[in-house]
């Protein structure tokens, strides 16, 4: 089926009607039925290749002389048909094509995939189907394939308007590249442009990236993800920042940089609805938000991750799934047994409330009561966290938390801290979720059911 082939159909069956750990111990780890939700998830594929490795990059992506495309097309193709099965979805609500750099693959791997996934449940026909993309590899000419193969958003991995710091971040493209990328996908995808920066290099001060961001806020379209340099062990940057040959910008500084982003976003009309994301008119990432409101997603390619209920193989409770790494080795999985599974653990009730409360957090919505009733039916927010003298009490008199009718959320000032508050929050979570006598608004926690979350 073409690419027009599967959003034709969807749009007719639309007009019809109708990071894993193993489980852990207490008294709520045993397995809990799923619940009787609709059957739907988000998609994530994973495409490793780059053409260069950056300098601050620890991803699981590789560098490698040539890309037998059509081997890897048809490996990514039979594990999302095998994991939709697995799964046992029914609707798709995205796909997210992330590496790596995708925007490398074909626009005829795209829609290959996107047809395998149409094939095996509904994918409507406005679904949003985002790709990531260097803008090294992002001619119009590129753009307008991968348009037509069935992506709708692009993610465009910027990072910086500064040739000096393009270069220190091994980015294989110049800021004037950069601008000429931007520009031609929001002509063909308006309204639907993401940019990527990172601020907290090695020297950056506080006026260089107010007029870095100053630049990116002229050629922005409405979605913004902005990044504070993270040193990763293994990174060529690293390495040179620990050898002592780079300086990094000191704590204050970065909380600086942060907070100036966020009044300058702010100002020209953007959403600060994540941690890390601005949108404004609307533009909110309908993917990365399936995460941070804990819904299913399901992980293709390799080292992808995914969380989902196994219902074909008779499961009947959310897995945690990372599959096989190395490329090469997840070929050979896939080709084998349909996947390149190479990791799963069920997840005990407790530890998807864990996630419930960790990525639930990183939204200016935060943690709505509905959404923790389908995790954790018999124990409600106010249950865990409401207790007098406890952590949420403090960081609420602090003003960086907020418990109340429409759930649990952040302040302005506190999804900036939120890593700083997340561990007590953890801590009093799993002190609620104990063995300890039940009181008021919560019944015996061996009782628990609906875990899944589905």
């Amino acid at each position: 089926m073409a690419a027009r082939g599967w959003r034709r159909a969807a749009a007719v069956a639309a007009a019809r009607p109708g990071p894993g750990r193993a489980p852990g111990a207490g008294p709520a780890s045993e397995p809990v039925p799923a619940a009787a939700a609709p059957a739907a998830a988000s998609v994530y594929v994973h495409w490793p290749y780059c053409r260069k490795r950056c300098s601050y990059c620890s991803f699981n992506t590789y560098v490698v002389p040539a890309v037998d495309e059509a081997a890897v097309r048809a490996c990514l193709v039979q594990e999302a048909r095998t994991l939709l099965r697995l799964s046992q979805v029914k609707s798709i609500t995205s796909v997210f094509f992330g590496g790596g750099t995708p925007s490398l693959a074909s626009p005829g791997t795209i829609a290959a995939v996107l047809e395998a996934v149409a094939g095996a449940a509904h994918l409507p026909a406005g679904a949003e189907v985002t790709l990531e993309a260097n803008p090294s590899s992002t001619t119009t000419q590129r753009l307008a394939g991968f348009k037509a193969a069935g992506v709708n958003r692009l993610s465009i991995g910027v990072q910086s308007l500064d040739d000096a710091e393009l270069r220190l971040l091994g980015r294989e493209h110049t800021a004037a590249e950069a601008q000429a990328a931007v520009e031609a996908a929001r002509g063909l995808f308006p309204g639907r442009t993401s940019i990527d920066l990172i601020f907290g290099l090695p020297r950056q001060s506080l006026d260089a990236w107010t007029q870095r961001l100053e630049a990116a806020l002229g050629l922005c379209d409405d979605h913004v993800s902005l990044y504070q340099l993270t040193l990763e062990r293994g990174t060529a940057l690293a390495a040179q920042v620990w050898g002592g040959a780079l300086p990094v910008p000191p704590p204050d500084l970065l909380a600086d940089m942060y907070q100036a982003a966020r009044t300058a976003l702010v100002a020209a009309g953007f959403r600060h609805y994540e941690v890390s994301n601005f949108a404004r008119k609307g533009a909110l990432s309908t993917h990365n938000l399936s995460y941070w409101r804990a819904e299913q997603y399901i992980g293709v390619g390799p080292g992808a991750h995914g969380r989902f209920v196994p219902r074909g193989e008779g499961g009947c409770s959310r897995e945690a799934r990372v599959q096989v790494l190395e490329p090469i080795a997840w070929m050979r999985a896939v080709q084998s047994r349909g996947h390149g599974t190479g990791k799963r653990a069920m997840l005990s009730p407790l530890e998807q409330l864990e996630e419930v409360l960790a990525l639930g957090l990183r939204t200016d919505e935060g943690i709505p009561p509905e959404r923790w009733g389908r995790f954790s039916p018999d124990l409600s927010l106010e249950a865990v966290f409401g207790a007098p003298g406890q952590a949420l009490q403090q960081q609420q008199q602090q003003g960086w938390m907020v418990l109340d009718g429409g759930g649990l959320r952040c302040t302005e000032r506190g999804l900036a801290v939120l890593d700083s508050l997340l561990p007590d929050l953890l801590c009093q979570l799993q002190r609620g979720w104990g063995p300890a006598a039940p009181g008021p608004g919560r019944k015996d926690p061996g009782a628990v059911s609906g875990g899944a979350g589905a």
